[in-house]
């Protein structure tokens, strides 16, 4: 969020949310020299911690305490904000916005912290703060054990009355004990009794056995007895308008059984194949959808359901888009807007817990960055939640490659890194952002100063623009643009020409003989998607105008 430093002066600490501190020269950023408890946890992630149990706030260094908020001047974290996004990070599981704003020469560091995830408290040095004026305080039993009680219960945790280790499937089991094994790299996992494996993984506790061990490897047969809601189901539609399906597939089997089985079913010849791009030395394959971002997306599908809702995982196919929908919506205090930097709780913990020992999901928070990761470098637009309402999480993932020429430019980039240093999913997003000419004025300055500095973006009238000795659009091919036929782009742009907006009714006649309604329906949901063309109005009387900085680039 935009601040200027005059904004900043009028702010109140309590009321606003905001700790001032003048941090002028060598202000420690954990605990520094003292060896004081109370004075130790008076630096930089002390009061981060306490400002994110408190919900969220701000951290202004470079400003003394006392309204009007004098600029001082600091020097902390200087050329270095990057580094200290990352060590937050990597500390506390939270993202921080930093930005750098100056006054006559003087330079204030503010940084934006997010809220504790739900459920889940933060701690320095072991100890959760929060703060009480000028100093900050241990939290109470009671403000500990009501953000403790948060999250609703761990469904998967639960015992499940009745459940015998004979209702267990052995190949379940099997995979489940390979898959840690690798995982752990402790081959001697295999060869144990199924007892102490389950055991071991908090599956059996006290000689019974848990939710979480039924969905994770119980027969079908139990399943259907014990949890009958817990079901994925499978629809192919050739078209959107479809309201009957092509094809539909349940499978109520072990998750362990069912991944495998349910990713066979959607990655079909016929149902997800290859984009292939070929533009002079750049070959590659793409497919419609990737192994790993729909897999890793069904699995959080399964942990983050709502069991007491009797509804199942149900996936939506049609030839350029899968949609993963799960019951019940996102956790308190996560949205669209931040699922990237808050860090959820799963609804089922246990049931996650196993899924990440045994390699098949990412630590929490991590396989969202990952999907976005996944698709960006496939060069697709972003996954979709706007799907999403307070009974249910939809998950949408579109097949065309917006952009080849983009999805060249990243992969040269990420090949000629090192590992350690290869972009992250936040700075690509940043590159994504400025290639299909998107608002950027939520993306952190330091980070646009990064990839400037680096080479990948310059700046012109205010404006970002990707590197043209990286980023070359005539890599696009010539048969596309956007995954979009050029010679329907090319009947789109003579609309244009005659109209200054285009309503579905126009387009239908322009394509007459060419395209039916359905295609045309699905054609202009590639455009507005790819940002091509933009809605204007609504109900019956929507109308569609062109981007004109896209339609620009096409003259």
């Amino acid at each position: 969020m935009d601040i200027t430093i005059a904004e900043l002066q009028k702010l109140r600490e309590s009321e606003d949310h905001i700790e001032f501190k003048e941090a002028k020269r060598n202000y420690p950023f954990a605990g520094g020299k003292h060896t004081d408890p109370r004075d130790r946890r008076k630096c930089v992630l002390g009061y981060i911690v306490a400002l994110a149990n408190e919900k969220g706030g701000r951290l202004a260094l470079g400003m003394d305490d006392h309204i009007p908020h004098t600029v001082v001047g600091s020097d902390f974290a200087q050329d270095k904000v990057g580094e200290l996004i990352d060590e937050v990070y990597e500390r506390l599981g939270i993202r921080v916005e930093a930005d750098e704003l100056y006054e006559e020469g003087k330079r204030v560091l503010l940084l934006t912290i997010p809220s504790r995830p739900v459920g889940r408290l933060l701690r320095f040095e072991g100890v959760p703060l929060m703060r009480t004026g000028e100093s900050l305080r241990e939290m109470s039993d009671a403000e500990i054990f009501k953000i403790l009680s948060e999250q609703e219960p761990d469904f998967s945790a639960k015992i499940c009355d009745g459940l015998r280790i004979e209702d267990l499937d052995a190949g379940a089991i099997t995979v489940m004990k390979t898959q840690y094994a690798d995982k752990q790299g402790n081959p001697a996992f295999i060869n144990l009794p199924d007892a102490q494996v389950l055991s071991d993984l908090d599956l059996l506790q006290d000689g019974k056995l848990n939710y979480a061990a039924l969905i994770l490897l119980g027969k079908s047969e139990a399943i259907k007895h014990y949890l009958p809601q817990n079901n994925i189901v499978v629809e192919f539609r050739l078209y959107h308008s479809m309201i009957q399906y092509t094809a539909r597939k349940e499978f109520q089997l072990p998750l362990f059984i069912a991944i495998d089985k349910v990713w066979e079913y959607i990655n079909q010849p016929a149902s997800n194949p290859q984009l292939h791009y070929n533009e002079g030395p750049y070959i590659f394959d793409i497919p419609s959808f990737s192994k790993e971002t729909i897999r890793e997306a069904i699995l959080n599908a399964c942990c983050h359901r709502s069991m007491s809702i009797n509804s199942d995982v149900v996936i939506k196919q049609y030839p350029d888009s899968i949609t993963i929908t799960n019951a019940g919506g996102f956790p308190s205090g996560v949205d669209e807007e931040n699922i990237l930097t808050v860090n959820s709780v799963p609804r089922s913990k246990l049931l996650s817990e196993v899924l990440q020992k045994t390699g098949l999901v990412e630590r929490s928070g991590q396989g969202v960055d990952k999907m976005f990761y996944n698709c960006i470098m496939e060069g697709k637009a972003l996954p979709d939640y706007s799907g999403t309402d307070a009974y249910q999480v939809s998950l949408t993932f579109r097949a065309p490659i917006i952009d080849e020429a983009f999805v060249v430019f990243i992969r040269n980039e990420q090949k000629k890194r090192d590992v350690s240093k290869r972009l992250n999913v936040f700075e690509l997003l940043a590159l994504y952002k400025i290639c299909l000419r998107q608002d950027c004025s939520n993306i952190d300055k330091t980070l646009l100063d990064k990839l400037k500095n680096e080479g990948l973006i310059v700046k012109s009238r205010d404006k970002y623009r990707l590197s043209k000795n990286l980023y070359n659009p005539g890599h696009k091919t010539k048969e596309t643009l956007w995954g979009i036929d050029v010679e329907q782009i090319s009947v789109i742009k003579r609309c244009f020409e005659q109209h200054e907006t285009i309503s579905r009714k126009k387009l239908l006649k322009a394509f007459d003989g060419i395209l039916n309604e359905n295609q045309v329906r699905y054609l202009i949901e590639k455009l507005v998607n790819n940002n091509v063309i933009k809605k204007v109005g609504s109900g019956k009387n929507i109308q569609y105008q062109k981007n004109e900085e896209v339609f620009g680039e096409l003259s």
